[in-house]
């Protein structure tokens, strides 16, 4: 293999589990152990977050003799609520813990990540640009989970055709260093000569000059046909960004090029969203959501042969969680025993997902209809530093 990618069949067979797995179901077999269980993944720590990567954990315990419930892709959800359920002889699953969990991790990371950057950003698009921070083999679970967490597009040409939309993006600072110093106007003018009219003409303009004068060089070369120009300044320059900013906007303004709109990126994170959200027209992240902090999921068995067993630190016995249609705040959810009698006007979020090893036609993994959710939930929730 030339990449460090392991394949489909490899996962599908486990081999992407921890060894201590595999010497559990040694044992197990050899002692002709095999309980009927109930386990389930929550995890315990942060505040809410967003659900992402059940197509694929569906893909793995497919073919499984176990039955799968989870909450809708998209969910936004609390600590310490079951996001999945799983129901069956233990070693039908035991050594699929390892992915599903990387799966639901990592996902849900930059899910959750990309959500909280498009709160902060409001109605200013944001798009990413991150699949350069992590291995090119993640590319399109990289952008599918940005644009499902609120992002408004995805730069990475492979990324975008998985999820089904364009490409965003227009020039690298290499297309203006070819030319050379002093040639950025031949550059601009020939990115519109050559590239597509329905591209948007945003010119990088930091590149040899400060970002003032190449911004007012670009509006000089392109006029009506530029759209926005991109700052993508170095922290090593940056001083206060904000200021810069202010100071491009006003120079645009002054020769008249007040339909030209100022689009940031580098180094671009909450912090940046909010100080600059009101006087940018876009951001284009990267690292931050990319490379965001994954969710931190465990899967515990909760229940042994209908009797619970959970382990110390948590809660035993087969849960579902309930919310009031409309009401998404942490503290109002309800946790109940499977068993009992679900609470009034309240809905249960944990929904079968895999039944006898099958997937279950109505479960819904569309990316248009998880993206949606969020977008909706984002209105509900508050952010915690």
């Amino acid at each position: 293999m030339k990449f460090s990618i392991v394949p489909d069949e490899e996962i599908l067979e486990g081999k992407t589990t921890d060894i201590y797995f595999l010497r559990a179901e040694e044992v197990l077999r050899k002692k002709e152990m095999n309980p009927e269980v109930v386990a389930e993944v929550i995890t315990a720590g942060g505040g809410w977050a967003v659900l992402a990567g059940l197509e694929e954990v569906a893909h793995l315990l497919a073919g499984k003799d176990v039955d799968v419930y989870a909450m809708s892709e998209g969910t936004i959800f609390f600590p310490y609520e079951p996001v999945l359920r799983i129901e069956g002889r233990y070693l039908e699953f035991a050594r699929y813990e390892t992915p599903l969990l990387g799966f639901l991790c990592h996902e849900s990371g930059i899910a959750t990540k990309a959500a909280r950057i498009k709160k902060l950003a409001g109605e200013v698009p944001v798009i990413s640009f991150g699949t350069r921070r992590q291995h090119p083999a993640l590319a399109a679970m990289i952008e599918r989970c940005a644009y499902l967490g609120g992002m408004d597009g995805v730069s990475c040409v492979a990324g975008a055709e998985r999820i089904g939309i364009e490409a965003t993006g227009t020039m690298p600072h290499s297309l203006i260093i070819c030319f050379g110093e002093g040639k950025q106007k031949d550059a601009w003018k020939a990115f519109d000569e050559v590239v597509a009219r329905d591209v948007p003409r945003i010119c990088l303009c930091d590149t040899y000059y400060d970002e003032k004068k190449e911004s007012i060089m670009a509006a000089e070369a392109l006029g009506e046909s530029l759209r926005a120009v991109r700052l993508d300044t170095p922290t090593s320059r940056k001083g206060d960004f904000r200021r810069i900013i202010e100071e491009v906007r006003w120079e645009l303004d002054i020769r008249g090029y007040k339909n030209v709109g100022i689009f940031v990126s580098g180094g671009i994170d909450e912090e940046e969203v909010v100080e600059l959200r009101d006087v940018v027209a876009g951001f284009g992240v990267g690292t931050s959501v990319a490379n965001a902090k994954c969710i931190d999921f465990a899967l515990d068995i909760i229940e042994k042969e209908g009797e619970p067993c959970a382990k110390r630190g948590k809660r035993g016995g087969k849960k579902q969680v309930y919310r009031r249609k409309g009401l998404l705040e942490e503290g109002k959810d309800e946790i109940r025993l499977a068993k009992e009698a679900p609470p009034k006007d309240m809905e249960s979020l944990l929904k079968p997902m895999i039944e006898r090893g099958k997937i279950v036609e109505d479960f819904s993994f569309s990316l248009e209809e998880a993206r949606r959710r969020v977008l909706e939930q984002l209105k509900s929730v508050e952010l915690r530093a």
